[in-house]
């Protein structure tokens, strides 16, 4: 006989919280749980599976509406079907990726010249452009002719 699990011995076994575990069931991405005649919620290790599979979409960054989608193919029929779908969500997922990388890599940038420029007070900008002067020839030409009007 299959080991029948409580909601808590659910989100133990899974990794999702309880209050999660209910509100998927309520958005239709679990299916209603079997229950004992007292109203407790009973799942198998089928629960425990289907959890951890949402929980890694999840962390990929899928939706809950495309996590719902590919878990109705999946319990339509031959997961042969799912294959075409599934390519095409994490094609969607990839792209995503790639342009939330090319914006994060962009607000870095941002922060590091703000941090450069907070830790450059005016003062020290001007003792760097005076130094960057006295290391100029121009200064060594103005003072041979300073010499020599002397």
């Amino acid at each position: 006989m299959a080991q029948v699990l409580s909601i808590g011995q659910l989100a133990k076994a899974s990794g999702v919280a309880a209050r999660t575990i209910r509100y998927y069931e309520q958005i239709g991405v679990l299916p209603a749980p079997r229950r004992t005649a007292a109203g407790y919620r009973q799942y198998d290790q089928g629960g425990v599976q289907r959890l951890r599979f949402v929980r890694r979409a999840r962390s990929l960054g899928l939706s809950l509406r495309d996590v719902k989608a590919l878990i109705a193919t999946l319990d339509a029929g031959p997961r042969l079907a799912l294959r075409p779908r599934l390519r095409a969500l994490v094609r969607r997922q990839l792209a995503a990726v790639r342009h939330q990388s090319a914006e994060l890599r962009l607000l870095q940038r941002q922060l590091e010249q703000v941090l450069h420029r907070l830790l450059t007070s005016p003062r020290e900008r001007h003792r760097a452009r005076e130094r960057h002067l006295e290391g100029c020839r121009c200064l060594e030409i103005e003072s041979a002719g300073d010499r020599a009007s002397r």
